[in-house]
């Protein structure tokens, strides 16, 4: 199967999950909709729109966001400028805000399955996706590591193609690419290799040009140990197995660089002299990137055959339902998502 351009007519809408319905996903895109209004760009969320009436009723926001819902992506025109469009899930979802409820996780399974068969068909642009609670999906039988996994898998089923799923963390000053993800430390050194180093940095290059409208994005590549190893004294990981990643992709004609002492390379000067910063593992990444722009960092799948995007933050059970939960990196997630979208149809976003 190959990916379907999008259908004429204008632009394709968003595919919006909102993740575990015991969660802040239902808030926070109540709350985003009773703020932006009609300034939204063209979306739908597949829901229980009996889950999300009863959650609008929780949060008093009942009577400002009117639901309304449609039976394919194709009817989004008949949705008006203050109404939030929903495509009704198979599967009932129970509003039960702080409490997992096994009888959830279907209906948060087939709104994935179903936004990214819309994507591949090329009757929405991009996913956005809400968070998940993996727990209360494994406890279903759900087997694969995360998210970001599982739509890789998906993907590769329906396309017929091999999959490698990168990790993009984005923000407002920072980017970040972890090469190992949900490993132990541990594990790290023992995983890294050239081969992956240089793979990660091929789609990263790729996606960037093609996705993101940048035509030579500069990459800077992290070292491993303290100060990048000291040429050897501190570890060999660097001098061994990431410099000669960074010598291939300047031999191909990618714009890399490093290793770079992982302690010099996130202040305001150096993040200057780069569009993307390679980590090589999850925490050298997500540290400096959370801590610049928590609340406005976005998570990005690079490596798919579709456009991803997803709030850089968990489900926060403990505050859904309260009417607390902030709503940027979703909201975030939402305009990144339609200008990766624009840039690769070729509209030049506003």
């Amino acid at each position: 199967m190959t990916v379907k351009p999008a259908m004429g007519g204008g632009p394709k809408p968003l595919a919006v999950t909102l993740g575990e319905p015991s969660g802040v996903g239902p808030d926070i895109v109540l709350d985003i909709k009773a703020r932006a209004g009609a300034d939204l760009p063209p979306l739908f969320v597949l829901c229980d729109p009996d889950m999300l009436v009863a959650r609008a009723r929780r949060l008093g926001l009942a009577e400002t966001v009117r639901l309304h819902p449609i039976t394919s992506p194709g009817d989004l025109a008949s949705v008006g400028a203050g109404e939030l469009a929903i495509l009704p899930l198979v599967n009932r979802q129970a509003e039960t805000p702080g409490v997992i409820d096994p009888a959830n996780g279907a209906g948060t399974v087939e709104a994935i399955d179903r936004a990214t068969a819309y994507v591949l068909e090329g009757e929405a642009s991009a996913i956005v996706t809400g968070p998940i609670d993996k727990k209360a999906l494994y406890d279903i039988g759900f087997r694969h590591p995360g998210h970001t996994e599982y739509l890789a898998d998906l993907c590769a089923t329906k396309t017929g193609a091999p999959i490698k799923p990168v990790m993009l963390l984005t923000g407002p000053e920072l980017s970040c690419v972890p090469v190992t993800i949900h490993i132990p430390l541990v594990e790290v050194p023992r995983q890294l290799t050239t081969a992956l180093i240089v793979e990660t940095c091929r789609i990263t290059d790729h996606d960037y040009r093609r996705r993101l409208g940048i035509a030579r994005p500069r990459l800077a590549v992290s070292g491993l140990n303290p100060h990048a190893g000291e040429k050897g004294a501190i570890g060999e990981e660097d001098e061994a197995v990431i410099r000669p990643a960074v010598d291939q992709l300047v031999a191909e004609g990618i714009d890399a660089f490093g290793p770079l002492p992982g302690d010099t390379m996130f202040h305001a000067e150096a993040r200057r002299r780069y569009d993307v910063a390679i980590c090589m593992y999850h925490d050298q990444a997500l540290i400096p990137a959370k801590t610049l722009a928590f609340d406005e960092t976005v998570n990005v799948t690079l490596g798919l055959p579709i456009i991803r995007t997803s709030p850089d933050h968990g489900t926060a059970a403990d505050i859904a339902g309260s009417g607390h939960a902030r709503p940027d990196s979703f909201r975030a997630a939402i305009a990144l998502a339609a200008k990766m979208a624009a840039i690769e149809s070729g509209v030049r976003p506003s």
